[in-house]
């Protein structure tokens, strides 16, 4: 795990790449990567690239990045783990590479040098990467099928910008960065920056799944290499009755892929279903060397939010080295501003994330498994029920649905006082997936956006995020209810809320979040299953393991993991009384919001 950065002088009267820009937003990364720091600079000036390192696999210094190749034709920084480079290796090998390194990053460059973008779906793991093809004149771009690691684009229409982060483009101090209201209409909108928004007008993410090539000439070439709901039709179209042995062993080949590293590996262990079942895989996989991490928190002692009894359970019965870390309160407080710092979007979340992988990174890990993706597959959120219920519910008033705002306006003072304003745009929203969703989903809905946000702020952002058109495109024609919802899991709430907190949470720690349910070619296995009639669900995943979880686990009611933030907002009077809504108002002040 790393952080890449880059500028690409492209445009004529483009001045050339400044080294000390490239240096101020590669090294405001130097969290993701503590154990070194290299930097490019083409013998042009038109070309810059630099990256800081976490050295995961081939911890040599032969590794170090950029990288070139064939000369210097070929330099690549890159992001994140390839699980399946070896085999690519091996291949590569076989047709006449020769290897200088054991790295998955060198695996890169010559998959490109033979085979070029039609490489990317044969990468198995989480990724973004920049590569300079000196042959072509050109910089190629990309990211892993779901968005596991972050790549953010400025282009001003002469220089083009990237990096892993948001803040470090502004830290170079070349970007726009006037407010754009879609980021911040989307932040209160969901409690995370819907992509490619962000908070700058001038900065977008490129798209999860997908790549672009630029050359010298200026000429753009973007391209969607996977697409999450075509993954999902895919299984529609040919259902299976039943999960058998393939469940198992699609689970087991993606924990074996996910702990590939030339460091230890540990696993985030609740008492959840989700990471105590990547615990006995991993534990089945043979890792002797085994650790699992809990966090508990001093307000929860002795409650039924009290997970740090049952983990220990579940470490001993799987032979792992086992540590429980406890945060109180006063942690909170006391590190509530470099958490707010390290956020690079703000996010409702992701608090939780950033205190286990401070205890990871203390235990000495740099790199941990978690659970996080298993809700998403295995249809165990709420909404799996609520939102196919509300549009089955609302089937018979559709018609109606035009007079909801109507509606909405009339009843939402009175509704609002008495429970969630929500209820007030039943009808507005409620008769399609896609709004039904939003109702289950959203942290403030978008009439009360006038409320928190300048209101030509709040108007001129919904009217760009086109949040209702958006959400019901990304369907991509499913029909299947249970697909449909974990689509609109995955693409929203996962993509934009849990993987982004995984990664600034964890990066803000030195630490390497793997996410062993968040992949495509799990994803792809799994999708006549999901499809099916009888669909798999959390139990049978939880029955995947060969030796069983304890029956307490088993049994235990979903609760998620929860974070007192309330008790430890409870000096900021104003904030704790308004919940997660207050503390979002305070995260979207830290961000500095119009």
């Amino acid at each position: 795990m790393c952080g890449l950065n880059g500028i690409f002088a492209y445009g004529r009267e483009a001045p050339p790449v400044d080294l000390s820009e490239l240096r101020r937003t590669r090294d405001r990364m130097a969290a993701r990567g503590p154990d070194g720091a290299g930097e490019w600079l083409s013998a042009d000036g038109r070309v810059g690239l630099g990256h800081r390192r976490l050295s995961i696999i081939d911890l040599r210094a032969v590794a170090d990045q950029p990288m070139e190749h064939g000369n210097g034709r070929l330099r690549i920084v890159f992001n994140g783990e390839i699980y399946n480079y070896r085999d690519l290796r091996d291949e590569l090998a076989a047709r006449g590479a020769v290897f200088r390194t054991e790295s998955d990053t060198e695996v890169l460059l010559q998959l490109w040098e033979r085979e070029g973008p039609a490489m990317l779906p044969r990468l198995r793991g989480m990724f973004a990467f920049a590569l300079w093809d000196e042959g072509k004149r050109g910089l190629f771009l990309a990211r892993d099928p779901y968005g596991i690691k972050p790549l953010y684009v400025a282009d001003d229409g002469r220089s083009l910008r990237f990096a892993s982060q948001v803040k470090a483009l502004v830290a170079g101090g070349h970007v726009d960065t006037t407010p754009e209201p879609a980021g911040h209409a989307g932040f209160f909108l969901w409690g995370n920056v819907p992509e490619p928004w962000t908070l700058h007008r001038g900065i977008r993410a490129l798209p999860a799944g997908s790549s672009l090539w630029i050359d010298a000439a200026g000429e753009r070439r973007a391209q969607r290499y996977f697409d999450l709901a075509a993954a999902l039709r895919d299984g529609e179209r040919a259902p299976r009755e039943a999960a058998g042995n393939d469940l198992r062993e699609a689970l087991a080949d993606t924990v074996r892929h996910h702990l590939v590293a030339d460091v230890p590996v540990g696993v985030f262990l609740s008492a959840g279903l989700d990471s105590t079942t990547i615990a006995a895989l991993a534990a089945e996989s043979g890792d002797a060397s085994l650790r699992t991490l809990t966090l508990g928190f001093e307000e929860f002692k002795g409650t039924e939010n009290d997970e740090t009894a049952l983990a220990t359970q579940v470490a001993a019965l799987y032979g792992a080295t086992h540590e429980t870390r406890w945060v109180r309160g006063a942690e909170f407080a006391a590190e509530r501003e470099d958490l707010l710092t390290a956020m690079d979007q703000p996010s409702i979340d992701g608090v939780n994330t950033y205190f286990v992988a401070r205890a990871a990174r203390q235990a000495g890990l740099k790199v941990a498994l978690s659970g996080l993706g298993g809700d998403e597959l295995f249809a165990s959120y709420p909404s799996f029920r609520q939102v196919p219920k509300v549009v089955n519910a609302l089937a018979p008033v559709r018609p109606l649905a035009a007079m909801g705002g109507a509606l909405r306006a009339v009843a939402a003072p009175v509704v609002g006082a008495v429970t969630s304003p929500k209820y007030a745009g039943l009808l507005e929203y409620g008769t399609t997936v896609g709004g039904a969703y939003l109702l289950r989903r959203s942290l403030f809905m978008p009439w009360e956006l006038d409320d928190v946000l300048p209101r030509d702020v709040a108007r001129e952002g919904i009217e760009r995020l086109e949040t209702l058109t958006q959400l019901e495109a990304s369907l991509g024609g499913l029909t299947n209810p249970r697909l449909q919802v974990s689509l609109l899991e995955s693409a929203w709430y996962m993509r934009n809320q849990l993987l982004r907190d995984a990664d600034w949470a964890g990066m803000a720690h030195s630490l390497e979040i793997r996410t062993p349910f968040v992949d495509a070619f799990l994803l792809r296995r799994l999708a006549p299953l999901l499809a099916a009639k009888a669909a798999p669900s959390k139990r049978a995943m939880a029955d995947a393991p060969a030796r069983k979880l304890p029956a307490a686990v088993l049994n235990r009611p979903k609760t998620g993991f929860v974070v007192p933030v309330r008790e430890w907002l409870a000096g900021d009077r104003p904030q704790a009384e308004r919940g997660l809504r207050g503390w979002a108002r305070l995260v979207h002040d830290a961000f500095g919001g119009p």
